[in-house]
């Protein structure tokens, strides 16, 4: 995923000289997690440009970049690393289309390293999901494969609306195939991983590869489930997730952010909304629990894994 990610940057950057990357480390060091390796090298210091720590800097200086006509793609560090951008985030990149009646739009994408699973201390391991897909004005989107990342993050670039994009950072060494030119469906798109008539997990990002195994595990208790990677969290595919979510009756969010005010809750209030007719039990949740991220020899329990994502299956109760 790292490289996929790595050469959607190189791409956009060959065939788009007003694509600019600006970050901590992104020039010479190619970034913590190297997702900028070479492209220094390859683009120059003006087109890759190492900032100094100080994250409202960074994204204000997007900002006047944006609005002079360039696309600048920042690189948060880490998750909690974007925290101070907050101010320049909610009140400017979000607002300034609808502030000045669509004449200025912002073509910005805020890339987050984001989520557990790595061993990572406190503010390194956040999922702030919830605080981007709650501002109106921000479209978040979330690989979980290595298709997605490049052709997420190329659409992401290429659109004319701000994008967080949120990369799980324990997937970033995750591997499979990348054909460039195949494409993906598009933001705003989910897509069913997995078939099942039993119950759907619907997920994203980093839990994409849990719930896989948890349906495969679940095969050992008579239970045929679904998997639905969201993909993106906004703008939001309603359709395909009531779709699906109709066709089975049951459903399962899961995530790894918190429950309380997570988007969990947001997704099962919208199913409820849309498919009460449809479903034989509520709309269940297994998330992290309600805390700050816990100690790195602690995340295990923190994180949601296939033996709570099968309990809360097991709550749904159907026969057969």
């Amino acid at each position: 995923m790292a490289q996929a990610l790595n050469t959607a940057l190189r791409d956009a950057m060959r065939e788009d000289p007003t694509v600019h990357l600006l970050g901590e480390d992104v020039g010479r060091l190619g970034g913590v997690f190297r997702i900028t390796d070479g492209l220094a090298s390859e683009f120059g210091a003006d087109r890759c440009l190492d900032t100094p720590l100080a994250e409202a800097g960074i994204l204000g200086t997007a900002i006047g970049m944006a609005m002079y006509g360039l696309r600048p793609v920042v690189e948060m560090q880490f998750d909690a690393f974007a925290y101070p951008a907050m101010e320049q985030l909610v009140s400017h990149v979000a607002k300034m289309r609808n502030r000045t009646a669509g004449k200025l739009a912002l073509p910005i994408t805020v890339r987050v390293p984001y989520g557990g699973g790595i061993g990572g201390v406190e503010h390194h391991s956040d999922s702030s999901e919830a605080y981007y897909a709650g501002t109106p004005g921000l479209h978040v989107v979330t690989p979980a494969t290595v298709a997605d990342a490049y052709g997420l993050l190329r659409e992401s670039i290429a659109s004319d609306d701000p994008v967080v994009f949120l990369e799980p950072k324990r997937l970033y060494w995750s591997k499979d195939e990348l054909d460039t030119g195949a494409g993906t469906a598009p933001v705003g798109r989910a897509v069913l991983r997995r078939t099942g008539r039993s119950a759907v997990l619907i997920t994203y990002g980093p839990s994409l590869p849990v719930c896989l195994e948890a349906a495969e595990a679940a095969r050992a208790e008579g239970w045929d489930l679904a998997v639905l990677d969201l993909r993106s969290l906004v703008p939001f595919d309603d359709a395909t997730v009531c779709e699906v979510v109709r066709s089975v009756g049951r459903a399962v969010v899961v995530h790894e952010s918190t429950g309380f005010g997570g988007v969990g809750a947001e997704i099962a209030a919208r199913v409820t909304e849309r498919c009460f007719h449809h479903l034989a039990a509520p709309v269940l949740r297994v998330t992290g629990f309600d805390i700050p991220y816990p100690p790195p020899m602690l995340e295990h329990h923190h994180l949601p894994g296939v033996d709570r994502i099968l309990d809360a299956v097991a709550k749904l109760q159907w026969e057969g």
